[in-house]
């Protein structure tokens, strides 16, 4: 197919979806409209949401999480619960409870506003659902530092550079590795001017986007090589649930758990985060559920986004372990 008749394809799958999804014609007035079979426009349309010129998004209705948000609110004075429906299919999970996130932040980001940007699959799928959001000037700055194992699409640098470019404003970098060997060198980091200055950025932010990690040995940080499995097994074991933003590991009460891995990320402290107006703990995988427990305890977490079966199963864990 030459370029001409490519063009020729995507103006038709347009004006087709436009009347279908805009205008709410039935596909068999618009092949009577348009002089085709109604076969080739449901082809037509199926097509155009396969390469993106359809967005199809279903919202849930409130009344279907607002008796576990009050739950969650309730047992963990938090201000907000996002609950996305459960999905079979990994993708789509993370995606349903990142477009809860995108939505909040097109409704709550001001002029002038400072989000605080950690790093993940789970942070970098908000940047991608955003869609059709009021452009406005914010900054989103690195929370914690780099990592070249990460990739583009986990890194904190990168994902502020593509919420940058949803939302408008500015991206700002923390000129830092994520991982150091030790905590006297991230100690020594700390005083670099650069770093300092970026991290003095993140810490006066209105809004902080964070991820939440298991201790699975086929967690991120053992793929990045942050860790060892033998590493997150022997934290696993000293009472270790989790993670929050790849740098605070804590036990099942929220506390800072006992572990050679603790003190060596460049990135926010949990004091930092506590003086954040809005931080938004995102998780949507279900083995997350013990981590979003031990988070939710910390008492810094404003905002939780994830989905149905680990709201219902984070209540249940509460109850049992009181």
């Amino acid at each position: 197919m030459n370029h001409r008749q490519d063009v020729a394809d995507i103006d038709l799958m347009t004006e087709i979806a436009t009347l279908y999804y805009v205008q709410g014609e039935t596909q068999e007035i618009i092949a009577n409209r348009l002089g085709l079979s109604r076969v080739r426009v449901g082809r037509l349309l199926k097509r155009a949401q396969a390469e993106g010129i359809v967005d199809v998004r279903v919202r849930q209705h409130p009344a279907v999480s607002a008796e576990i948000e009050q739950e969650l609110k309730r047992r963990f004075g938090i201000g907000r619960a996002l609950i996305a429906l459960d999905r079979s299919d990994g993708d789509a999970q993370r995606s349903a409870v990142a477009s809860l996130v995108a939505d909040h932040l097109s409704r709550s980001l001001t002029e002038g506003g400072i989000v605080a940007v950690g790093m993940g699959r789970n942070v970098g799928a908000v940047a991608d659902n955003v869609f059709a959001a009021e452009r406005r000037n914010v900054s989103f700055v690195c929370a914690i530092g780099g990592s070249l194992r990460a990739g583009e699409y986990m890194n904190p640098d990168h994902i502020c550079r593509r919420l940058a470019s949803k939302f408008g404003g500015e991206s700002e970098t923390l000129y830092a590795p994520a991982l150091v060997q030790n905590a006297a060198l991230r100690d020594e980091l700390y005083e670099n001017p650069t770093v300092r200055q970026a991290l003095d950025r993140a810490r006066r932010a209105d809004v902080a986007l964070i991820g939440v990690g298991d201790m699975s040995e086929d967690s991120n940080m053992v793929r990045m090589g942050w860790f060892s499995p033998q590493e997150i097994a022997e934290a696993r074991l000293s009472g270790t649930v989790g993670d929050m933003m790849g740098c605070h590991f804590i036990d099942i009460h929220g506390q800072p758990s006992a572990t050679p891995m603790q003190g060596r990320v460049i990135g926010l402290g949990v004091g930092d985060l506590s003086r954040i107006p809005d931080v938004i703990a995102i998780a949507s995988e279900n083995t997350k559920a013990v981590g979003i427990l031990g988070a939710l305890r910390t008492g810094v977490v404003n905002t939780l986004a994830t989905s149905a079966t680990n709201a219902h199963t984070i209540i249940r864990l509460d109850e049992a372990t009181r």
